[in-house]
């Protein structure tokens, strides 16, 4: 393992820097302990601190880690027939992301993160004002949904919104979505793996060196999460999250065009 000053060297990144990867890494804990909608803050902080693309590779170890706590607490209650539609064609939109992704420039890659947040927070926001719609349940619905996961995954870790939708429409009971996307992400993030060490090589000894560093505050954010899940008002806290979304998904776009 490389030392904290020779990583901190090597991404040019400060104590302050760290301070909001820190925060990324805690907060991706409680998301995976089953509290939705803070996944494109985590992206957000990570590609402020470590850039596009380079982002997509330091998330990915991190993912795996609260993914496989995840599995650990929640599988009792995962329901494989919804997995099973869904997952092939994310597949095919992680292979056809990977591609189209390798031939990004970094700021392209970058300023292409910042429209998918900014795209995936006015979903949400949508989705948010919308008490009563409904998502239609045919299998068409999940082939859009799970290309645009798979896409969206590869390219930038954010198939939240329409993993979401999917399960949505499919009126599955909480613990059910929870144990189920656990499972989901788990298989789709290492299947990302190759192409992440092999052809886009945003994973190497020194992006998991920091990683190392990040993974006790997933662990630390798995814990909290677990023990607030049922007592935090969630109207109140995806407004929130999502409108401090919305501005580092801003502050990303005009780094890019200043």
């Amino acid at each position: 393992m490389f030392s904290f000053q020779t990583v901190s060297e090597h991404f040019q990144i400060n104590q302050s820097e760290w301070a909001l990867a820190f925060l990324a890494a805690f907060l991706l804990g409680i998301s995976k302990s089953g509290i939705k909608g803070i996944t494109v803050l985590i992206v957000t902080l990570l590609v402020l601190v470590f850039g596009g693309k380079t982002s997509t590779g330091i998330l990915m170890p991190l993912l795996i880690t609260g993914d496989i706590c995840a599995v650990i607490y929640y599988n009792r209650h995962a329901e494989w027939k919804y997995l099973f539609k869904l997952l092939p064609w994310m597949i095919i939109g992680v292979i056809i992301g990977a591609y189209v992704g390798q031939n990004i420039s970094e700021s392209s890659f970058k300023l292409g993160m910042a429209i998918i947040i900014l795209s995936t927070v006015i979903i949400m926001f949508w989705w948010e004002q919308k008490k009563d719609i409904r998502v239609p349940d045919y299998q068409w619905f999940a082939s859009i949904m799970g290309l645009s996961a798979g896409f969206t995954t590869m390219i930038g870790n954010l198939a939240g919104a329409f993993s979401n939708l999917y399960f949505l429409a499919m009126r599955v009971p909480k613990n059910v979505f929870i144990g189920t996307t656990a499972w989901l992400f788990f298989i789709i993030n290492l299947f990302k793996l190759p192409f992440h060490i092999y052809q886009w090589k945003t994973i190497n000894l020194l992006s998991f060196s920091a990683n190392l560093y990040m993974i006790p505050l997933v662990l630390l954010g798995m814990f909290v999460g677990i023990k607030i899940v049922d007592k935090i008002k969630d109207q109140i806290y995806r407004k929130m999250i999502l409108v401090m979304t919305a501005i580092g998904a801003i502050i990303i776009v005009i780094k890019e065009i200043a």
